[in-house]
């Protein structure tokens, strides 16, 4: 039988973006997983999808348990907008609905990114649901730290968050990555209650979106080596392979763009944080102490990677071009166009019951901008030359505190 809900709803794309899985929770197990689906719920006949759903256990001392549902929807219409419904033949959801991309490179999607929201003063998750209900939005990236913690009171923190941002994540595709508060029981309410593309338990993956190569990674594997050091090297391996096969000539042509995100940045204007202050060597950075293994930094400048966006600090952070603490500005007077080296951002202020962070009195180089207003960034990838960032202030009712584009005539390698 179905039982009553526990329950929340997310979509995400996996390897095409015209199929889309939809995950949902349960409190006790049921004889099937469903979905139905139509352009009009009301009107069209109704497809019906059947999924899987697996039994999952917190680590905490309750041992709270749920199952969990994932359907695959597959074969979808590009540029469609889809209503559906989770459940089985005893109790459904309510009717949600998402839009597909539009087919090809060739187009302009928007996304809304931050980090380290809580179910606890969630500034931004407002404003959020009202830009989702408005359509502004092809994608959401929260970039690790979520519930403040999903483990918390034995996980049912984390089914309080995850029913919070279903008003989000159930009509817009909810991509994640994991951040040092998913860290308990190895990081299992992060692997079990999101559905990412790829075969890395959602801790790394990549996906293609209009003209940008997106590749999400765990920072937390260089910090939580006691669940063992094969994370690192296997995810280590993967971001090699997929960095080389996303700079073919002919997958650039495609998607000249290349962004990555992860949870911890490289380099921060917070002094505050025994591995962001500039004196000591972050280990996403440089790599592993002593031996500088797996270091990051060389890997992306070498792949060219455009954007690299962080979160962790519970701030907004804009910098200059950077590589190996040198700022390499394209110019004087257009420092994001053409640049030679990455463009980083940090955006972790969504707001949570960690409050915000402070700045120091003297700033490093190569901050260009920052604030700590509660808020979240919106990108729009406009072509193949053109990225505008934007950041969305909550502590001044939605207005814009920063803005700026990236441009760049040629992709590839940094000299």
């Amino acid at each position: 039988m179905c039982p009553i809900w526990c329950a929340w709803a997310t979509t995400s794309p996996i390897k095409q973006l015209t199929d889309i899985v939809v995950t949902w929770s349960t409190r006790d197990a049921t004889n099937v997983s469903l979905v139905n689906f139509a352009q009009n719920f009301a009107k069209d006949p109704l497809t019906l999808v059947t999924g899987t759903s697996r039994r999952f256990v917190d680590g905490g001392p309750k041992a709270h348990s749920q199952y969990v549902h994932r359907v695959v929807l597959g074969g979808l219409q590009p540029d469609t907008r889809y209503e559906y419904s989770c459940g089985c033949n005893l109790g459904w959801s309510p009717v949600f609905n998402f839009k597909t991309p539009p087919g090809g490179e060739n187009w302009s999607p928007s996304l809304a990114i931050f980090g380290d929201m809580g179910n606890e003063n969630a500034q931004s998750l407002g404003r959020l649901q009202q830009d989702t209900e408005r359509g502004l939005y092809d994608a959401i990236i929260h970039v690790g730290d979520f519930a403040y913690d999903m483990d918390t009171d034995d996980a049912t923190v984390g089914d309080a968050f995850m029913r919070q941002i279903e008003t989000v994540a159930a009509y817009v595709p909810y991509m994640v990555c994991p951040g040092n508060h998913e860290e308990k029981y190895n990081f299992s309410n992060y692997r079990e209650r999101f559905s990412m593309p790829g075969n890395g338990d959602s801790l790394w993956y990549s996906f293609n979106m209009g003209p940008i190569h997106f590749i999400s990674f765990s920072t937390e594997v260089y910090y939580f080596l006691n669940y063992g050091v094969k994370l690192l090297t296997k995810q280590f391996d993967w971001l090699e392979r997929d960095l080389a096969e996303a700079n073919l000539p002919e997958n650039r042509a495609k998607r000249p763009w290349i962004i990555t995100y992860g949870h911890r940045p490289m380099y921060c204007s917070d002094d505050k944080e025994y591995d962001c202050d500039g004196k000591l060597e972050t280990y996403i950075r440089q790599g592993l102490p002593m031996l500088k293994w797996f270091g990051l930094e060389d890997l992306f400048y070498k792949h060219g990677v455009d954007v690299e966006i962080f979160a962790h600090e519970h701030f907004y952070t804009r910098l200059w071009p950077i590589y190996d603490f040198k700022v390499y500005n394209g110019s004087l007077e257009a420092p994001y166009t053409n640049a030679k080296a990455p463009i980083q951002i940090i955006t972790g202020s969504a707001g949570c019951k960690e409050e915000r962070e402070p700045f120091p009195n003297t700033l490093p180089e190569w901050n260009a901008f920052h604030s700590n207003d509660y808020g979240y960034t919106r990108l729009k990838a406009h072509n193949a030359t053109h990225l505008y960032f934007e950041q969305v202030s909550d502590d001044k009712n939605g207005d814009i505190v920063d803005a700026f584009w990236v441009i760049r005539d040629k992709h590839g390698a940094y000299a």
